[in-house]
């Protein structure tokens, strides 16, 4: 595996299909949420035998709320390397997670075991600065992108080019309007940048039908519980190598 936030740990040649296993849910929605590292990084690596390509993690605390405090973040980052190798491991950095800005890069700044990349969402106040902080430490940027506001502090920013790729996320919406929401942002980012990869994804509603929509444009994708808990035909998935495997037999059909 590449050095932690080199964009070389991402294979160009094929399509990605990255696990977000767990994000920022309740852990009563499913009974594979858990706030116990070793059983999502069990989680994690049945997703990987699937298929996924990277894992994308909330680490969380003892009572399962997200977190980027060091031994926190170190914790679920050696369990998913244990349970996953080779394979990169990325982790939030959502204002959330600690809403003083200040706070939470002194957090970043203390991290004993690094992720490759880290998530950063561009509407959020201190976007900049954090994924400054990011790429101090050598770990690779995601930048979230939901909408205007967040493509138009991004596309100002003077971290822009040193970004992993560009996460264009879609909120929980219907389906029929997943197409013209995710091609009107993807054609903003690439009149900046025309060679930055892409990931595009959806949430709840929009979640299968963004896959389906990025295995069509020859973009990157992912699919976990953070996005959906269930499967393309409305059934809820067993666990998170259930929706990869349904993931990829949509994007790489035998």
């Amino acid at each position: 595996m590449s050095a932690p936030g080199d964009a070389g740990s991402v294979d160009s040649g094929r399509m990605l299909v990255q696990a977000c296993i767990n994000g920022a849910r309740e852990l009563t929605q499913h009974p594979r949420l858990t706030a116990d590292a070793t059983l999502a990084a069990a989680d994690a690596a049945r997703a990987v035998a699937a298929g996924a390509r990277e894992i994308h993690v909330h680490p969380k605390d003892a009572a399962g709320r997200d977190s980027v405090a060091p031994d926190h973040v170190a914790e679920w980052v050696s369990a998913l390397r244990a349970a996953c190798p080779g394979i990169p491991i990325g982790v939030t950095t959502g204002a959330w997670t600690e809403p003083d800005v200040e706070r939470r890069i002194a957090a970043i700044e203390a991290w004993t075991e690094l992720p490759d990349y880290a998530s950063v969402n561009w509407h959020e106040a201190g976007a900049d600065e954090v994924a400054v902080a990011l790429r101090r430490r050598g770990v690779g940027v995601e930048a979230g992108i939901w909408d205007g506001t967040g493509f138009e502090v991004w596309r100002d920013s003077a971290v822009r080019a040193e970004c992993l790729r560009v996460l264009i996320e879609l909120p929980d919406e219907a389906a029929d309007v997943v197409r013209t929401h995710a091609e009107g942002l993807i054609a903003h980012v690439r009149a900046e940048d025309a060679e930055v990869p892409i990931l595009l994804h959806g949430e709840e509603r929009s979640a299968w039908p963004a896959l389906v929509l990025a295995a069509e444009l020859g973009l990157d994708t992912r699919i976990g519980l953070e996005d959906t808990l269930v499967l393309p035909d409305d059934r809820t998935a067993f666990d998170n190598a259930a929706l990869v495997r349904a993931a990829m037999a949509l994007v790489a059909p035998a």
